[in-house]
């Protein structure tokens, strides 16, 4: 499935004040909004991720998956801020005519999810069926399901937030520490701060993953050596491999966002904000997650009026939630078994 870009024609104000003055959403779509406009899925993709949902939550999404493309209306828009089309710091200023880079305004995980319901007003979709996200993706359906509660039928949630935590925002100001360390950052350069972003996603990984996880992979065999050793190698290729496809601006500016992510803010409480969500809501916990401990799904699904919360048991931490696809699948269709009784699981490869 080829990319689509919606070129919004009104300037953009972010919740800071400043604003873009050319928004442009990049998204894909897979399947066809049936007639009663009752079928749409729409997916928010987490921090580094991209449109093709099919790609990289394949056990999902797919022919004969839970969520398959013959019955729904699939959609996964590109993030505001990243790298894959929407706009974002490598973007043109229309002012200037040239990137932003570190001139890009400040956006929040608010202006995220308003970005969102812009592309879903283009696309003239009046009712979502089910929204679902993890992680960053999470944080932004949350803000979308208190902005807009009429328009959230079913709302799924996995190791996600209410607000981001102090542990989350140490974790991302390190990173921002490793980039800005890059002299090169400074270059306004599409290059630029490529060695930082590869320290930072390193530092990243210690967050997504755990203890368990990085001695049942990555611990030697023999007790001779000194040097050269797999979590060497290993933290050296994923850092690599995000530089060949991401941008250090790009990562600088979403780390922001994410810190940004607090549903209080303005609204009394995060309680209050939290009882504007009507749509009915499952909550998913990663048992070994020490980014989004589930104590924090633990927390929504309290304050989220009638919501459903359940724990999946996971070797791979935070990163749970894009692996584990087969328990998510019998989670999320017992989930929509109970709200609506009517729904049958068929054909699901497990």
């Amino acid at each position: 499935m080829s990319i689509s870009t919606y070129k919004h024609n009104l300037p953009f104000t972010c919740e800071n004040g400043e604003i873009i003055g050319e928004l442009e959403i990049a998204y894909e779509t897979w399947g066809r909004l049936n007639s009663q406009g009752d079928n749409v899925v729409w997916v928010i993709h987490a921090l580094t991720a991209n449109s093709d949902v099919f790609d990289w939550w394949g056990g999902l999404f797919g022919e004969n998956k839970l969520f398959d493309p013959q019955d729904q209306f699939i959609v996964c828009a590109n993030v505001l801020g990243s790298h894959y089309g929407t706009t974002c710091p490598l973007s043109a200023n229309p002012e200037t005519g040239e990137p932003y880079f570190l001139s890009f305004p400040n956006f929040s995980i608010r202006d995220m999810a308003r970005a969102q319901i812009i592309l879903a007003d283009h696309l003239g979709i009046k009712e979502i069926a089910i929204l679902i996200g993890g992680s960053l993706g999470g944080q932004q359906a949350v803000e979308w399901a208190i902005q807009e509660p009429s328009r959230i039928k079913d709302l799924i949630l996995m190791a996600t937030n209410a607000r981001h935590s102090a542990w989350g925002i140490a974790f991302n100001e390190s990173q921002r520490l490793a980039i800005s360390a890059d002299p090169t950052f400074y270059t306004n350069s599409p290059e630029g701060g490529k060695n930082g972003l590869k320290v930072a996603r390193s530092i990243a990984l210690l967050s997504y993953r755990n203890y368990e996880t990085y001695v049942s992979t990555q611990q030697e065999v023999s007790d001779e050596k000194r040097e050269g050793f797999k979590a060497c190698s290993y933290q050296n290729y994923q850092g690599e491999k995000l530089v060949k496809r991401f941008n250090a601006y790009s990562y600088w500016y979403l780390t922001k966002a994410m810190d940004s992510h607090n549903v209080a803010r303005g609204r009394g409480s995060a309680k209050d904000a939290l009882k504007a969500i009507t749509a009915n809501t499952l909550v998913i916990g990663i048992t070994s997650d020490q980014l989004f401990p589930i104590s924090e799904q633990k927390y929504l699904a309290e304050n989220i009026e009638g919501a459903f919360y359940s724990e999946i048991n996971s070797f791979y931490g935070h990163d749970g939630f894009l692996i584990e696809t087969d328990a998510l699948t019998n989670v999320i269709a017992e989930f929509r078994q109970k709200v609506q009784p009517e729904y049958e699981i068929l054909n699901i490869n497990f």
